[in-house]
């Protein structure tokens, strides 16, 4: 596990920029201990148990923001991807991860990057405009997650669920998150997952002949459904570059992500649970 600098105050101050741009306009690494709960047997929004099967009792697509901005919505059997055809990366990317499909062993070899075959009519991110940037193709919903056949691993690797991402954070930090949320899925059954950029100050700039834009930072908002039923949230902010991030220090609430993106999260709960739970982040529920 990565020992990170303190980043809280840089983080914070790198979000209140990107409130101001939406507003106009991986190795995995060993878990850390998790959250000493037994999984639910019903806990995904699409109404899946934890076997992966669905159930009438979880209403449908309660990880999906309420607010789409200027994206363009795909929906794909691994995530639903609403993707902006002015910065050509996502907006945000969303879906379910059952206990099942954490634990996916597919192997990507092989795969290539590629533009999305379900988005017409609007031009895309290219793997040339990638070639020589010094950028990754990052992946908002992670290979990983989609393991459990070839048809859904290949959807990740679609333009519209990646991002140009800084190496190191790709293969550390942000990969080492990826492996908690599989963790947290494996442990409640289920998580709902909302990851995206933070255009901010677009302080790299674009790549490529189509100037596909680079995020100053990424997050993920996050909820698990505890074994009484009630739920738990958290979100995560991690800056575009070399720096390192610890998950106690770069975490803030679901709200505090909603005021800087724009975006509402998880509107499927009713409001008075989603004011509460929105609201504050237990880390013992995260195993932080």
């Amino acid at each position: 596990m990565k020992r990170l600098k303190k980043k809280t105050l840089a983080a914070a101050a790198l979000v209140v920029a990107g409130a101001v741009y939406y507003f106009t306009g991986g190795n995995d690494s060993a878990d850390a201990p998790e959250p000493q709960q037994e999984p639910s047997e019903v806990s995904r929004a699409t109404g899946k148990s934890s076997s992966g099967k669905r159930s009438a009792t979880v209403a449908a697509g309660l990880e999906i923001p309420a607010s789409t901005g200027s994206g363009r919505i795909v929906r794909h059997g691994a995530y639903v991807s609403s993707y902006n055809t002015s910065t050509l990366i996502p907006d945000w990317v969303a879906y379910e991860l059952t206990a099942e499909e954490a634990g996916g062993r597919r192997d990507r070899e092989g795969i290539e990057f590629r533009m999305d075959p379900d988005l017409k009519g609007c031009t895309q991110a290219m793997r040339e405009d990638y070639s020589g940037s010094g950028w990754t193709k990052g992946h908002l919903m992670p290979a990983a997650d989609a393991a459990t056949s070839s048809s859904t691993m290949e959807e990740t690797f679609y333009f519209t669920n990646i991002c140009p991402q800084d190496e190191t954070l790709n293969a550390g930090d942000w990969q080492f998150l990826e492996k908690k949320v599989r963790s947290w899925a494996r442990r409640y059954g289920s998580v709902f997952v909302v990851t995206g950029p933070i255009v901010g100050e677009n302080r790299y700039g674009t790549i490529g002949d189509r100037d596909v834009t680079v995020p100053d930072a990424f997050y993920k908002a996050l909820l698990v459904r505890r074994k009484d039923g009630s739920y738990s949230s958290i979100a995560f902010v991690m800056g575009n570059d070399s720096e390192r991030y610890f998950l106690k220090d770069c975490n803030i609430t679901v709200d505090e992500l909603e005021r800087l993106t724009g975006f509402d999260f998880f509107p499927g709960l009713d409001d008075r649970i989603e004011e509460k739970v929105e609201s504050k982040v237990k880390l013992s529920d995260w195993g932080i």
